[in-house]
C-alpha cells in the first residue's frame, strides 16, 4: 500500500475507532471494540488493507483481537479500556511546544478533549509527539512521586502511559 494512502486510512480508522464512530455507522462496545467486519464495511476497505495499516502504524494505535478491533488509547468518546492501575517508571515524558508552556506551568497537563493525559516512556517518543506541532519541548514527569502521592497510572497496549492529570509541581523541563 502506498504511504500516503496508508496515512489517510490510518486517520479514517482513528476517527472511526477513537472519536466519531457514529459518522460511519459504528457502535463501539464499552471497551471500545467493534467487529472487524463492521469496520471493513463502514470504511469500504479490505482485510489486507486493514492488517497493513495496523502492522505499519508507527504508534501502534490499533489492536486486532480475533474478529474485532479497537484503538489502544486517545479516545474522545466514552469507553473503558479496562486497563489495570500499574506502577509507572520513575520518570515519564511529555512532548509539547513552547506556546502551551505557560498554561502547563499554571494548570499542569490536562487531558483536554481526551479521557487521559498521554505520557511517553522515553524522551525520543515524547520528542516525536511534540514535533507534530512545531519545535518540540520535552517535559519530565516525576511519575514515581506522583504514584507515591496516590495518582493512578495505566499503560495501554502500545506502551503509552495514561493518567487523569499531571499537576504542575510534578513537571520539569528536560
Amino acid at each position: 500500500m502506498e504511504e500516503e494512502r496508508m496515512i489517510r486510512l490510518s486517520k479514517r480508522m482513528s476517527k472511526a475507532l477513537r472519536h466519531q464512530p457514529e459518522r460511519v455507522g459504528l457502535t463501539l462496545d464499552p471497551q471500545g471494540w467493534v467487529r472487524t467486519a463492521d469496520l471493513l464495511a463502514a470504511l469500504g476497505i479490505t482485510r489486507e488493507d486493514l492488517e497493513e495499516v495496523v502492522r505499519r502504524n508507527d504508534k501502534q494505535r490499533f489492536t486486532i483481537d480475533e474478529d474485532r478491533i479497537r484503538a489502544n488509547q486517545g479516545h474522545s468518546v466514552e469507553i473503558d479500556l479496562a486497563l489495570e492501575p500499574t506502577a509507572p517508571p520513575d520518570e515519564l515524558f511529555h512532548g509539547t511546544v513552547q506556546r502551551y508552556l505557560d498554561d502547563i506551568e499554571r494548570d499542569g497537563l490536562r487531558p483536554m478533549s481526551r479521557h487521559d493525559v498521554h505520557l511517553s516512556p522515553d524522551r525520543e517518543t515524547a520528542r516525536r509527539v511534540g514535533a507534530r506541532r512545531g519545535r518540540p519541548l520535552i517535559l519530565v514527569v516525576d511519575a514515581k512521586r506522583m504514584h507515591e502521592d496516590g495518582h493512578e497510572f495505566r499503560v495501554s497496549a502500545n506502551g503509552v502511559w495514561l493518567t487523569r492529570h499531571v499537576p504542575a509541581d510534578y513537571l520539569r523541563q528536560a
